[in-house]
């Protein structure tokens, strides 16, 4: 599966939009590393719990989004882009990854 984050893909061309394709997550942070996220906040620097959690919950968006754009007979996605919100007042994070599935020659 191509990904991009443009609108084409060099050296080839868009023969079809099959739509919207998108996958999601919904994380909650864990305790743990909340406690030690707070001591970082305190002190300052990076916050490495929270890093790691956002990069693994956009590592699985975007595989939601490629399962997505798979089940729909796509062999690219372009104009990828990602969206993250907070959820439950805080407690948890959204990433959303999105793009347009297409045919390609």
């Amino acid at each position: 599966m191509i990904i991009s984050t443009t609108f084409d893909v060099h050296g080839r061309s868009v023969t079809q939009h099959l739509g919207l394709v998108r996958g999601n997550v919904v994380r909650s942070r864990f305790i743990g590393r909340d406690l030690v996220a707070g001591l970082r906040m305190i002190v300052g620097g990076e916050i490495h719990e929270y890093t790691k959690l956002l990069a693994e919950s956009r590592e699985q968006a975007l595989d939601r989004m490629i399962q997505h754009a798979q089940s729909v007979g796509a062999d690219a996605v372009i104009g990828v882009r990602f969206e993250t919100t907070d959820a439950g007042q805080g407690q948890a994070t959204e990433v959303l990854a999105y793009g347009t599935a297409v045919k390609l020659t």
